[in-house]
């Protein structure tokens, strides 16, 4: 049969797709903004028909209407390896649920049966005239969830980009489309502040020339972005690309020149920003997508030279330990791929990694050095692979030095009312004298 004829064969409605789910399936639904937009709503519908339905993803950007309130959870829930505000809430209350994981372990988990995959939902670009559709923005874990699955469920939208790379996928491999003419979701500008704006300036200095980068989303990164532009042939391997790298590319700061691994081209595992980023990446061939499992494992990173990796955080100790993820035991977020990008950017020839957070919180009531993690604090970087921490007051090195050292190093980049308590504290619960 013609791919044509094929596809067009198998066009059915969301609430179609959704009715052949059936009870005990473990569903894998695209990642990010590349979510599919009609599916959830359809299923979630169906809730009080079905029993045992999970739905698996990493951080969603839609509004997850399966983890409304008045859905019961032993018929239909999520499980997700980065929660955010539209699944934080229902993991909290137990009627979803947070797994640790490397988003660069996905892959292998979904093709090892340790994440027990048999429904994937993904959402990509009509079919070329060969009958090849592409990933578009979010490429990561799909084409594992596709190998696995009994059944492959895809929406079908004209919005979404048309990406190079390792992102194609032939009408062949999905039983089903759901055809919809939706905007995908965006994410807007963050609001930069004189926080922001200074641990930006400090991170800029750390960055050469011929760099290659990874940063994420957010106002911290962001700052960095518009920082960063008067350098020159700087590079991106990323996991999250975003419109801050957009505008440097425009600009020709980020030109990829001096990249030891893939010359000339962006690389990137999923992508998110606006309506007008969306544009730009449509048939862009100096940006490439490939699975996470590629993008984020270590080794790969460790390939581009003068690699930079700059990460966030919620709570830095003074030993060197990075909570990226959790208030206490209150999971925030998730891993993502922050240690990955750090061991591959400190294992990088003349790399470094960066961790990036405000000094205090809550309106500078709390300070975000603390002496010593409060008991079930998850350690998202292990204090033996940390590198660099930044707050607004400076910079502290951490790599190779001793305890008593990083304590000194982080307490002078504290919030300064804080810096003598955290002293205080440091000696009575270590016994050392600073």
């Amino acid at each position: 049969m013609e791919s044509k004829d094929y596809y067009h064969n198998r066009i059915i409605t969301a609430e179609q797709a959704a009715a052949k789910i059936e009870n005990g399936d473990q569903i894998m639904l695209g990642h990010g903004v590349g979510m599919p937009i009609v599916f959830p709503d359809a299923l979630a519908k169906r809730h009080d028909e079905l029993k045992n339905v999970r739905i698996y993803h990493g951080v969603a950007y839609g509004p997850a209407p399966y983890c409304a309130e008045h859905i019961d959870p032993t018929n239909l829930s999520c499980r997700t390896l980065f929660e955010s505000v539209n699944t934080r809430k229902a993991c909290a209350e137990g009627r979803g649920d947070f797994f640790p994981c490397h988003f660069s372990a996905m892959p292998a988990n979904i093709r090892s049966g340790r994440v027990p995959i048999n429904v994937a939902i993904v959402h990509i670009t009509p079919p070329d005239r060969h009958g090849f559709c592409s990933f578009g923005i979010s490429v990561d874990y799909q084409r594992a969830a596709v190998e696995v699955a009994r059944l492959v469920i895809a929406e079908v939208n004209p919005n979404m980009p048309r990406t190079f790379g390792d992102t194609l996928i032939h009408v062949s491999e999905v039983d089903y489309f759901v055809e919809s003419d939706n905007p995908l979701y965006t994410i807007g500008m963050p609001v930069i502040g004189d926080v922001e704006e200074k641990i930006g300036q400090h991170i800029a200095l750390l960055v050469d020339d011929g760099s290659c980068l990874q940063v994420g989303i957010g106002s911290i990164p962001e700052a960095v972005m518009r920082l960063l532009k008067d350098k020159n042939d700087l590079g991106i391997h990323t996991e999250l690309l975003s419109d801050g790298i957009m505008e440097l590319m425009k600009k020709g700061v980020i030109n990829n020149k001096r990249k030891t691994l893939h010359a000339g081209k962006t690389i990137a595992t999923f992508a998110g920003g606006s309506r007008e980023f969306y544009d730009w990446l449509h048939e862009n061939p100096s940006v490439e997508f490939y699975s996470v499992d590629y993008v984020n494992y270590a080794h790969i990173i460790s390939l581009n030279d003068n690699m930079v990796s700059i990460n966030s955080a919620l709570e830095v100790d003074l030993q060197g330990r990075v909570n990226a993820e959790a208030i206490g035991v209150f999971q925030y977020s998730g891993v993502g791929g922050q240690v990955d990008f750090i061991r591959g950017a400190t294992w990088a020839k003349g790399g470094k990694s960066i961790i990036a957070l405000p000094s205090t919180a809550k309106n500078g009531t709390i300070s975000r050095i603390s002496a010593v993690f409060s008991p079930g604090t998850p350690e998202t970087t292990s204090r033996n692979d940390v590198d660099y921490i930044v707050t607004e007051f400076g910079v502290a090195h951490l790599r190779g030095k001793t305890l008593g050292d990083r304590a000194r190093r982080l307490i002078a980049i504290s919030a300064p009312k804080f810096r003598e308590e955290l002293k205080e504290k440091y000696e009575f619960i270590y016994g050392i004298k600073l």
